[in-house]
């Protein structure tokens, strides 16, 4: 096995990844019965006459999947604005389930060039190819995010625990993974 395919660096799906459909079924369902018992509690709503600063950023009142779709390919078309701070959610929307979340300072530049997650999508695109089964990828902006990095990393950080999101790094454990190479468990 070459270091690409093990280390999943290839710019084209690992060739030796092989998962049954019924083993990807399950480790999908898996996640998608953890992702529906997370709750998620409606935004406050004070009303006020006077002005006041944004309320802080609140991971339990943020619901990924209720955020406009987007095509994963968003960052190969021309765009003269580069974005805004923001979180992003990769999400498969056919189950529904939340595969990554990430923040980013500049929107619409994050996934030009490298990026460990274009790879986890490409090979969970092809595993399903494989097996013949449909996947709707998608991505998913926040824009409310906070501006400051530490603040946006923290409620990253929150986001991605709350939601145990197979392909961050932090959630590894949890599901394995064979898009990421560590494997199913």
């Amino acid at each position: 096995m070459s270091e690409q395919k093990t280390l999943g660096y290839a710019t084209q799906p690992a060739e030796g990844l092989r998962i049954s459909a019924e083993a990807l079924q399950t480790w999908k369902q898996r996640l998608f019965h953890y992702q529906q018992q997370v709750t998620i509690a409606p935004p406050l709503q004070q009303g006020t006459l006077f002005d006041t600063p944004a309320p802080k950023a609140d991971p339990d009142s943020l619901d990924p999947f209720s955020l406009p779709q987007q095509n994963t390919e968003f960052w190969r078309w021309k765009a003269s604005d580069h974005g805004v701070a923001a979180l992003y959610f990769v999400i498969d929307y056919t189950l529904p389930i939340l595969l990554y979340v990430g923040e980013t300072v500049k929107s619409g530049q994050r996934w030009k060039g490298e990026h460990d997650c274009k790879r986890y999508l490409l090979n969970y695109r092809q595993v399903h190819y494989q097996n013949q089964l449909e996947t709707l990828l998608g991505i998913a902006f926040w824009s409310l995010a906070p501006t400051q990095t530490r603040d946006r990393q923290r409620l990253e950080s929150a986001l991605i625990s709350k939601w145990r999101s197979p392909f961050n790094k932090e959630n590894w454990a949890f599901w394995g993974t064979p898009f990421t190479g560590t494997g199913i468990s």
